[in-house]
């Protein structure tokens, strides 16, 4: 572990709605393989210039270019990258994937694209800055100077979906989606037609999506058991290993014994910013 390292940078008050945190990752290893967890949009400049891919749930094996998205994913994946590794990465808002990238998400679940494809040359110069500056913090503050720049104007009706979706997945250990239709006070399919836009999934797999990283989250750290996560919503103990199988990579013993290293640095270092961001970053 101690040639793995990841830092969470909370963004500025006007990045949150836009962006989940930024964050530092280095492996001074030959070879760096492990399993991330199904999450929200990224959007990363690979600093190390090394070969790097991605083995989505779908079973696609995409490579990753120097700067690059990873679209919405819906379950874990594989990330595998020649070392020595250095990323500066941030996890993009449903709002900040609207203004960034201005695509329906759904199109690209699962999906690793080329970053310099959507916001041009421009990208390279910013990576070179990044790969000249001393820190983690100057780092992130080039990052974070790329996307105010990038950000073609705020949608306010997204801004005000996400807000309404992401407090209906942090409400409730198992969010139902007919009562997010009500709260809403527009359609099923508008519903669906809208967080397959911005999220890349319709509302039941974001239901799934979340209920099983915060209950990845409380096993890993010992603030629930097996028993008290199956009369939260899951049907039996068969039916929440393989929730957690598929959006985590990893097995409830996993969560609990032996992590690896992603899970264990994500997991625990996200729940420390309990109470500086959102619940739906920090508890999952």
């Amino acid at each position: 572990m101690a040639d793995i390292k990841l830092d969470y940078v909370v963004p500025a008050e006007d990045l949150r709605p836009y962006v989940t945190l930024f964050y530092h990752f280095r492996a001074d290893v030959p070879l760096f393989e492990d399993v991330e967890r199904a999450d929200h949009a990224q959007l990363r400049f690979r600093l190390s210039r090394r070969g790097a891919s991605y083995s989505f749930p779908d079973g696609t094996v995409q490579p990753a270019s120097d700067v690059h998205i990873v679209g919405p994913t819906s379950g874990a994946m594989r990330t595998r990258a020649d070392g020595p590794v250095e990323v500066i990465g941030m996890g993009l808002q449903p709002a900040g994937w609207a203004a960034l990238l201005r695509i329906d998400a759904s199109t690209m679940l699962n999906r690793a694209l080329d970053g310099e494809a959507f916001f041009g040359a421009a990208v390279r110069r910013v990576s070179d800055r990044m790969r000249a500056a001393s820190g983690t913090d100057e780092k992130v503050a080039i990052a974070a100077a790329f996307v105010r720049g990038s950000i073609a104007g705020a949608d306010s009706e997204a801004l005000a979906f996400a807000r309404q979706i992401d407090a209906w997945l942090a409400g409730s250990a198992s969010p139902d989606v007919a009562a997010l239709v009500v709260a809403s006070g527009v359609s099923r399919r508008q519903v669906e037609r809208r967080c397959n836009a911005l999220y890349g999934a319709p509302p039941k797999l974001l239901a799934r999506k979340y209920r099983a990283l915060r209950a990845a989250v409380a096993l890993a750290n010992g603030s629930t058991t097996l028993d008290d996560l199956i009369a939260e919503g899951f049907y039996d103990q068969s039916h929440l290993i393989r929730e957690l199988k598929q959006f985590t990579g990893l097995t409830p013993r996993q969560l609990r014994t032996e992590p690896n290293h992603l899970a264990q640095l994500t997991m625990t270092q996200r729940l420390a910013l309990g109470g500086q961001v959102h619940p739906i970053i920090s508890e999952t």
